[in-house]
């Protein structure tokens, strides 16, 4: 992905985080996706073998995209947390997000 796409989709996750769309932390995303709130599962790229295993089962289990684009650095700094997983549960910016990655 580009620098500009990719600054586009951080952009974005911290605009769901704002308006309470996004669930981050390794448990939370986990019931997000099992009680299918999880729309779209983003994992930093270098996330630990144990949570990466978790979150690829359990997101291919319940049919979830994630996506592995971003480090844990540019995933905190875009919700202004330490984290190494985020749910988006909005539709739209799930939609949004997707249109801007193709």
């Amino acid at each position: 992905m580009d620098s500009n796409k990719t600054q586009k989709i951080l952009n974005l996750l911290g605009l769901a985080q704002r308006a309470g769309r996004l669930i981050s932390g390794e448990e939370l995303v986990v019931e997000a996706i099992q009680k299918k709130q999880a729309k779209l599962v983003f994992l930093a790229e270098d996330a630990g073998p144990n949570l990466r295993k978790k979150i690829t089962d359990k997101s291919q289990t319940y049919q979830v995209e994630v996506v592995t684009a971003f480090s844990t650095l540019e995933l905190s700094a875009a919700v202004g947390k330490s984290r190494k997983v985020l749910a988006v549960t909005d539709a739209g910016f799930t939609k949004k997000m997707r249109s801007i990655m193709e």
